[in-house]
């Protein structure tokens, strides 16, 4: 952990060697860090990784199974959920959690990013740099930096224009 660099409690840490915490940052009460070693006997090497000056809300919840990775920067609201992992779904596979774990690859959010308060950002997805993520919204996909999302699934609803500074509507959105 960093310096100056505060976790407030209580809270839930697992596998406090799998994660590193950059300088500056404040995590929220409440929240999850959870990079799994193993489940159902399934050997895992799950790392979260958070760069400097990062503020995570409360009631967060971070799972890994491979990586989660946050740039510097970043603020995550209160009670978002980030996760490179999904249960196996197969009907003929007996009892879901006793099923083996999947991922659509590891979760990678640039620097600068905000996410707003109940987002959940889903396996596989990588935001740019300088995105925002409105309130609640599920990224499902990867989306390029300086991009505005929103909804569920999230799509993009405004690109920043660095010409004029602003936030610019697509031309498709409403």
């Amino acid at each position: 952990m960093g310096v100056d660099s505060l976790v407030m409690i209580p809270r839930w840490i697992h596998h406090p060697t799998r994660i590193t915490i950059g300088d500056s940052c404040f995590i929220g009460r409440f929240s999850v860090l959870h990079p799994l070693g193993e489940y159902a006997l399934q050997p895992l090497n799950g790392r979260i990784k958070i760069g400097n000056n990062v503020y995570i809300g409360g009631y967060c919840q971070i799972h890994a199974m491979d990586l989660v990775e946050i740039g510097s920067g970043c603020v995550l609201s209160e009670h978002v959920y980030v996760s490179d992992i999904a249960h196996g779904l197969d009907p003929r596979g007996g009892f879901i959690m006793e099923q083996p774990l999947e991922s659509k690859g590891p979760v990678r959010i640039g620097k600068n990013v905000f996410i707003g308060y109940g987002c959940s950002i889903l396996p596989g997805v990588t935001l740019g740099d300088h995105c925002v993520v409105g309130t609640r919204s599920v990224v499902t996909h990867s989306f390029p930096a300086y991009s505005m999302i929103a909804g569920s699934p999230a799509r993009v609803v405004k690109q920043y224009n660095p010409i004029t500074g602003q936030w610019d509507k697509l031309a498709s959105s409403n």
